[in-house]
């Protein structure tokens, strides 16, 4: 199973997270994109060297990076907004092939609420930064996977994947969160069997329906019996990222999760 460090995200560097997580057993990461934590243009080249030379010797891999969401839109009707959407993504790129990460978690991008540019519109824009994004990201080895939000203009599976349908390339998936869905009233279990073909990896920690979390497993709405048959049948479990979040004793919260997943039928391995 793959760890998301975003629970480190105020209190160590990527970095030194790892390290801490490596102690712990884990070997497997994906990494917000966020500063202090990990910040393209804050990483020098030494220092990315080094990181890739730290992975090695630990035995430890990143996964995928994600790039984030609140700060960009590809999909923003100023064409001058979509250029530095696409130059921030094209850094983390960058990144992800100095350190052989295979995959880049990005969102598609945000709609204004009142007086809304046509879905048709917003599509465009999004196509037009996907013309550019694509084949940077083939070139770099990597590929992107959109990630499904409450705030973005395709908060569902059937809307992301879509997109993806349209995009028709190898190289744009979705990576989908199973507690954004749950959130939505969307069934996560559903979704993913019904979807799986335009899914390259999936997002798991518990939600309620009156607020949106990333909590403990078993502490929210979704049935994680039925959700671990189901990544059984489809992607495997190693195509999943344990996202909970948590501050405080993260190294314990992750650990309680994999031991509530275990209890839940989930077969994890080793």
């Amino acid at each position: 199973m793959i760890i998301n460090t975003f629970s480190y995200l105020w209190k160590a560097t990527a970095t030194d997270a790892i390290a801490e997580l490596v102690d712990s057993g884990y070997t497997t990461f994906e990494i917000p994109i966020s500063s202090p934590h990990c910040w393209p243009d804050e990483i020098s080249t030494a220092e990315r060297s080094a990181t890739r030379a730290k992975l090695s010797e630990y035995g430890a891999e990143i996964r995928s990076l994600n790039a984030g969401g609140f700060d960009l839109n590809l999909a923003s009707p100023a064409a001058s907004m979509r250029r530095r959407s696409i130059e921030h993504i094209d850094s983390v790129i960058e990144l992800a092939a100095a350190w052989d990460v295979p995959e880049i978690v990005i969102s598609p991008g945000t709609r204004r609420p009142m007086i809304s540019p046509s879905l048709e519109q917003v599509h465009g824009w999004l196509y037009d930064s996907l013309d550019v994004l694509i084949p940077r990201a083939k070139q770099a080895g990597t590929r992107l996977l959109f990630e499904q939000t409450p705030y973005c203009f395709t908060p569902t599976i059937e809307t992301l994947a879509h997109v993806v349908r349209t995009v028709h390339d190898d190289s744009l998936k979705i990576v989908y969160d199973v507690a954004n869905a749950a959130y939505i009233g969307e069934d996560p279990v559903a979704s993913l069997v019904s979807h799986q073909e335009s899914i390259g990896l999936v997002h798991i920690s518990d939600t309620g329906t009156e607020i949106w979390g990333h909590d403990p497993i078993g502490t929210g709405v979704i049935d994680w019996r039925a959700l671990g048959s189901a990544v059984e049948a489809t992607l495997g479990v190693d195509n999943v990222v344990l996202e909970v979040i948590r501050e405080e004793n993260t190294l314990h919260e992750f650990a309680q999760a994999l031991r509530d997943l275990s209890r839940e039928g989930w077969n994890l391995g080793t």
